[in-house]
């Protein structure tokens, strides 16, 4: 991954992408507005922030990327496998439609999602110009909420597995993870062994989400995936982080587009 600094914000992308020309980032917790515990850049109400600090923070990453701040469609994540697919933006006020995936076919629409531990995952179809941000933690991920996004891209808009990339950016590692067994029993569902995508450190298992994802996407024909490699729980100086900050932070947030809005 490239890092980006930029207007005091500070965001990765995948060269992958950039090299397509697809505009995206990865935001760091950097340069926004929104005071302790969610310092800076919080891009969430739910966790107590103000919604103004909200807005303008979103303005800023929108700012940043040279994205139409009126461009965005995210929806209300409630770690399901539920895509919601959408040509038009989500107009600010209105309410938000439930899901865990997020896509669209139109270059005028900006993808947001948002994280804190959970990992995202941006896909592209470079033939079809189909772009993708999913959200698996570990609900979603058991859930194959990928392998439901990309059936849709499949599906509904006549993607090829040869043609789609996936990146799999900044989330908690498998170190930082350790689970019980609600968790790891909930593997069996989808014919993962635990000891294939984690270790027990004598009292616990720790599991590998971004691993994990990536075997299902695999498992769906898609060859070009791409790994960030990089834990949020191991730095929450620049990452929010759930389970390292015990729940009390923001969340980061997820961006993609194909178009600037001065293009």
């Amino acid at each position: 991954m490239t890092i980006h600094r930029k207007n005091g914000l500070s965001y990765y992308t995948f060269p992958v992408l950039d090299e397509l020309g697809v505009i995206h980032g990865i935001f760091m917790r950097h340069g926004g507005v929104s005071k302790t515990p969610w310092s800076t850049l919080n891009l969430a109400t739910s966790v107590g922030d103000s919604r103004e600090n909200v807005i303008e923070n979103r303005l800023r990453i929108t700012d940043c990327l040279r994205c139409a701040p009126d461009s965005i469609y995210d929806v209300w994540q409630v770690h399901s496998n539920e895509v919601s697919y959408s040509d038009t933006p989500r107009i600010l006020g209105t309410p938000h439609q439930k899901a865990d995936a997020v896509m669209t076919t139109n270059p005028n629409v900006t993808l947001l999602m948002l994280f804190a531990d959970c990992v995202p995952i941006l896909f592209y179809d470079f033939e079809k110009k189909v772009s993708a941000i999913a959200h698996a933690g570990w609900q979603g991920t058991v859930k194959k909420v990928v392998d439901t996004t990309i059936t849709k891209m499949v599906n509904d808009h006549g993607c090829s597995s040869a043609s789609i990339i996936a990146c799999i950016g900044p989330s908690i590692c498998v170190h930082h993870y350790p689970v019980g067994a609600k968790v790891t029993d909930s593997l069996n569902g989808i014919n993962i062994s635990k000891e294939d995508v984690g270790y027990f450190d004598h009292t616990q298992y720790h599991l590998d989400l971004q691993k994990i994802n990536q075997k299902l996407i695999q498992e769906t024909g898609v060859t070009k995936i791409y790994l960030s490699g990089i834990c949020t729980a191991e730095n929450t100086t620049d990452w929010f982080s759930h389970r390292a900050e015990k729940g009390i932070t923001g969340r980061f947030a997820a961006v993609m587009t194909t178009k600037k809005h001065d293009d």
